[in-house]
C-alpha cells in the first residue's frame, strides 16, 4: 500500500503551522513534507514541528544544494535528527537555472557533477565520517561532525535519467513533483530501481507529489491547476515530463476525478512501486474539504 503524506502551508505563521501538521498527523498523514523555495527554511520549520509532534515523520521536499555548503546541509540534518529523535527525510535537489542564477548568484552548469560531488561530501558527514573532497562545485576538508544522531534518509529529486542513475546509486531514492503516472511507472521507478539493483542498494523509495482534487467537474478542476502551476510548464526539466506525459500542462498532470477514479490512480501507483505520495488540494472550498477527506481516509 501506498505511504500518503501532506505537505505543510509554509504561507503561515509558525504556531499556525505546527497545528495544523498536528491535525494532519492526526488524521493518520505519515509524513509531513516542507518545501524550500522563498518561505520558510524547510529544515529549521521541521525541526520546530517535530520538537511538538512525537511520531510523524519529516521530509524536506526538497532543499537545493545551492542554498547550503553540504558541510552546513550535514550539520544542520543532523541537528534536526538530535532534536526529533530520528525522524527526517532529507530531501535535496538542484532547483532550476533561472532561480539558482537569478536568486542565489551561482552559475547553473553541469548540475550531474555539482550534486555528485555534493553527495561525496554530504554522505560521509551523515555517517559520522571526514569529508576530503576537491571539486569544481564543492570542496571540503573536514569533519566528523561532533552530534550524536543517526544519519538521516537521503533523497535526490530527480526526473532525468542521469539523475535517477545517480539517485539510484547513491541516496536511498527521489521525490517528484508534476511528474503524471505513466512517467512515474514507464520512467521515473525503473530508471531509479534499475541503478539501485546494480548498485547493490535496497529498493529505492519513490515519493511522488501531484495537485489533487476530488470532483465532479474535472475540467475546472485541470484549469485551476493550470492557473496555479503555469510558470511550471515553462521549466525545462518539468516541460519534459510533462511531454513524457502526453499533456500540454500542469493541469493535464493532475489527479482528478471521484473518490473511485483517485483511489484506482493511486492503487496503480503503489503497483507501480511508487512509495509515497503526498497530494497538493486545489479546487473550491467544498472540493478542497472533500478532497482532504478522501486522501485522510485513505492515510488512517
Amino acid at each position: 500500500m501506498i505511504r500518503l503524506g501532506a505537505g505543510l502551508n509554509t504561507s503561515k505563521p509558525i504556531p499556525a503551522v505546527i497545528e495544523e501538521a498536528r491535525g494532519l498527523a492526526e488524521a493518520g498523514f505519515k509524513t509531513l513534507s516542507s518545501s524550500h523555495i522563498f518561505a520558510y527554511d524547510a529544515l529549521a520549520l521541521l525541526q520546530a514541528v517535530g520538537e511538538q509532534l512525537p511520531e510523524v515523520e519529516l521530509m524536506t521536499a526538497v532543499v537545493p544544494i545551492y542554498t547550503k555548503h553540504p558541510f552546513a546541509m550535514a550539520q544542520q540534518a543532523l541537528t534536526v535528527q538530535a532534536a526529533t529523535g530520528g525522524r527526517l527525510v532529507l530531501g535535496i535537489g538542484l532547483s532550476h537555472q533561472v532561480v539558482v542564477e537569478s536568486v542565489y548568484g551561482t552559475p547553473f552548469v553541469h548540475p550531474l557533477k555539482a550534486m555528485t560531488e555534493y553527495l561525496d561530501i554530504l554522505l560521509p558527514l551523515l555517517h559520522g565520517g571526514r569529508a576530503e573532497v576537491v571539486g569544481e562545485h564543492f570542496s571540503c576538508n573536514g569533519g566528523p561532525i561532533e552530534i550524536e544522531a543517526p544519519a538521516p534518509a537521503v533523497i535526490v529529486a530527480a526526473l532525468g535519467s542521469a539523475m535517477l542513475e545517480l539517485a539510484g546509486t547513491r541516496a536511498d531514492g527521489t521525490a517528484t513533483w508534476l511528474t503524471g503516472p505513466k512517467t512515474l511507472a514507464a520512467h521515473i521507478v525503473p530508471t531509479i530501481r534499475r541503478a539501485a539493483e546494480k548498485a547493490g542498494r535496497p529498493s529505492p523509495r519513490v515519493m511522488a507529489a501531484l495537485p489533487v482534487c476530488v470532483t465532479d467537474d474535472e475540467a475546472a478542476a485541470r484549469l485551476r491547476a493550470d492557473e496555479i502551476w503555469s510558470i511550471y510548464g515553462t521549466l525545462p526539466s518539468y516541460r519534459a515530463m510533462l511531454d513524457r506525459e502526453g499533456v500540454d500542462s500542469p493541469g493535464g498532470a493532475a489527479l482528478v476525478g471521484d473518490e473511485e477514479q483517485l483511489g484506482e490512480i493511486l492503487d496503480s501507483l503503489a503497483a507501480a512501486g511508487v512509495t509515497d505520495f503526498a497530494g497538493a488540494p486545489i479546487g473550491s472550498r467544498e472540493e478542497v474539504a472533500r478532497t482532504r477527506e478522501f486522501l485522510a481516509g485513505r492515510a488512517g
